[in-house]
């Protein structure tokens, strides 16, 4: 059996959030909800920082309700509503006061399959399973209730394991992130990663 580790605070509080992204592909992200364990290898990350990235929620150091959790220090968890509907998983990094963080957008799903496919209402496993952040979090039971946790506390029902696999760079690919076109000439940066020839990437491979 593979080792499992949690991932150390350290990890959460590199202050290039950019690394972070990229460091996060291979490792693990898993639930402990209503009673059940679920999990999967994260395959898809965007980066989003603040004060200069106009697709990141706090971009300009914007605080409200919805964003002072970007604030806290890396290794909190941001879930927000996208379009009423998908629970967005991310995970804050670096020190507190940096608003800056990375979104989850898909993992292979490895750990109680059943009870992923009962959560997304499927009977087969395929990449639809998991494969976007909205569906991700649904298979995994996390919702908005679970913004602002301390995701390194060792009650917490989500958290983040190292299990050994390593993505070489040469795994890595790299382009724009989904979704934000908005944010003008940040919505060409190549903040979006995903290990590549993975059938779990979501549909925006390209």
């Amino acid at each position: 059996m593979a080792r499992r580790k949690r991932l150390p605070r350290k990890f959460f509080l590199q202050p290039d959030v950019v690394a972070a992204s990229r460091a996060l592909l291979g490792k693990y992200l898993v639930t402990a909800i209503d009673g059940e364990q679920t999990a999967g290898m994260i395959v898809e990350t965007e980066a989003y920082r603040a004060p200069d990235d106009k697709a990141c929620h706090a971009w300009n150091n914007r605080r409200t309700k919805r964003t002072e959790t970007l604030f806290a220090e890396g290794g909190h968890a941001y879930v927000y509503l996208c379009y009423g509907i998908h629970h967005l998983f991310n995970v804050v990094t670096g020190p507190a006061e940096v608003a800056q963080a990375v979104l989850i957008r898909a993992i292979e799903p490895t750990d109680n399959l059943e009870r992923q496919l009962a959560r997304r209402g499927r009977d087969r496993v395929r990449p639809q399973l998991t494969a976007g952040p909205g569906v991700m979090s649904k298979a995994l039971g996390i919702r908005t209730d679970h913004d602002a946790l301390d995701l390194r506390a060792s009650d917490s029902p989500i958290w983040l394991e190292d299990r050994g696999r390593v993505v070489s760079e040469a795994d890595i690919a790299s382009g724009p992130r989904v979704g934000v076109a908005y944010a003008a000439e940040c919505a060409e940066w190549p903040w979006r990663f995903w290990i590549a020839n993975s059938p779990w990437v979501s549909k925006w491979k390209k």
